[in-house]
């Protein structure tokens, strides 16, 4: 189930909340969250939430023997629980994800004829995997208490609003408010704005100019020319911001309207003016999740300049890996880890002084080839695309309306796409007085309608970060 369906806009939702707010009772509140969570999850995939379960069992039971051998003084034990936790998540993680990628590469390296098992990929496991070992690592770090609420562990992990694409919260964000927390009317007003700009995000701009790059990389190269390659490029980087920030906007308003507060996620990466500019505003939750458990831990920047870029290469390495079991995945990781390196080392301050549209050209030009790589993996159509966005072949508009003439509407959508991924928005006066809630409120509700009508009039409703 996703948040921009039918079943969860006209069934699981409200009756979620009315559910939620029929009891003036904490563990009756959380008692209705957890089994909504455990629903919402197995909608699609009942025999798979078992998975999560035991997840959550190892490291509550990995948790607890942390903490004992904590308070007996006995940090070898301490230690020795913490990597055994560690590495059951991670296999776990391993297993299901990358095992028939190893294993298909074993074969094809050493000429092996072994059954490749088929492997279903748990919806969402990458991002609860991570949600989970931030738990076991932050306990054995002593930066949090041990949860010893088996069931409050689990409302931590699949609470509905932030289990199947993020953002990646962190135990530590919401460990008093599992317990402690209080819902207002205003916050639930704040909450469902919220989630409808993530709604109108997901349904109005990303899944129209969607169909842009699907059609120019499913069709005759001979139709649609250089100009199309750069607009397919261009539309899929919208695709996937709107796709995913709107979710993260869906998922932050949905957890403020039951009084969880989980941090941002996306800081309009598209007015970027570098490489390291860009990645402060993406997908925040997750390269600060690189950035304290593996890139500090390994010695950050504070180590010979070798290891700085060892580092650097290691964990974009595994960055583009998290993403999925294929190789364009790692060589888009590379591909930033060297971009990274190339501007702390080498451009340095000559960047900085460039004219800021200058900076804003050569962040988006990059990042625009970035997700190319990202988006095909097949490398012989990586390539070709590639190639085509530089040869200067003149497009035929009337071949390429003659082969899909959809295509137009869907290229309507890209300027309201490109007008949305800067940050106008933020100039808008915060709803105070009773008069500009009511309009703000009125105006989310059109929204919301006009949403409506996009979702009944397609069935086209794809979602980019269900396959990690």
């Amino acid at each position: 189930m996703v948040f921009s369906s039918l079943n969860f806009i006209y069934f699981f939702f409200p009756i979620t909340i009315l559910l939620y707010f029929l009891w003036n009772n904490r563990v009756y509140r959380n008692t209705v969250l957890l089994l909504a969570s455990i629903l919402f999850y197995s909608w699609g995939e009942p025999k798979l939430v078992l998975l999560m379960m035991l997840a959550t069992f190892v490291a509550y039971i990995g948790g607890l023997f942390i903490e004992r051998f904590r308070n007996k003084g006995q940090p070898t034990a301490q230690k020795v629980a913490f990597i055994v936790t560690t590495i059951l998540l991670t296999g776990n993680l391993f297993f299901f994800k990358y095992f028939n990628f190893t294993l298909e590469n074993f074969q094809a390296l050493f000429g092996t004829k072994w059954a490749v098992p088929s492997i279903a990929l748990p919806i969402g496991i990458s991002f609860y995997t991570f949600q989970i070992l931030s738990y076991v690592i932050d306990l054995h770090w002593n930066r949090v208490g041990v949860q010893k609420n088996f069931f409050y562990l689990m409302l931590y992990l699949c609470f509905f609003p932030q289990l199947i694409a993020g953002p990646i919260v962190r135990y530590q964000t919401v460990e008093k408010e599992i317990r402690n927390r209080s819902e207002n009317l205003d916050e639930i007003a704040e909450g469902l704005r919220r989630f409808v700009v993530g709604f109108a995000k997901k349904v109005i701009i990303a899944n129209n100019v969607a169909q842009v790059a699907e059609m120019v990389y499913a069709g005759d190269a001979a139709v649609y020319g250089t100009l199309l390659y750069w607009l397919a490029a261009i539309a899929y980087a919208l695709q996937i911001y709107f796709d995913f920030s709107g979710y993260s906007d869906m998922a932050i308003g949905l957890g403020k309207m039951f009084g969880f507060h989980f941090l941002e996620n996306f800081n309009y990466p598209y007015i970027a003016t570098s490489i390291t500019d860009f990645w402060r505003r993406w997908h925040i939750s997750l390269s600060s999740w690189f950035r304290d458990y593996i890139y500090i831990p390994l010695g950050g920047n504070r180590v010979s300049r070798l290891r700085f870029i060892l580092n650097i290469l290691i964990v974009w390495s595994v960055t583009g890996f998290w993403h999925g079991a294929q190789w364009n995945f790692v060589l888009w990781g590379l591909y930033y880890g060297l971009l990274l390196l190339l501007e702390k080392l080498v451009l340095g301050k000559a960047l900085e002084k460039l004219p800021k549209l200058l900076r804003w050209a050569y962040a988006m030009f990059f990042v625009l080839i970035g997700w190319v790589l990202f988006n095909l993996t097949d490398f012989t159509q990586m390539s070709f695309a590639l190639q085509m966005m530089f040869k200067g072949v003149p497009t035929d508009w009337v071949g390429v309306i003659s082969a899909n003439s959809n295509i137009l509407y869907a290229l309507l959508f890209m300027p309201l796409g490109i007008l949305c991924m800067f940050p106008w928005a933020k100039k808008f006066p915060k709803p105070q007085s009773a008069g500009l809630t009511l309009v703000y409120n009125v105006g989310a509700l059109a929204l919301f309608a006009l949403c409506l009508v996009f979702i009944f009039s397609s069935t086209y409703n794809p979602f980019i970060y269900f396959r990690f």
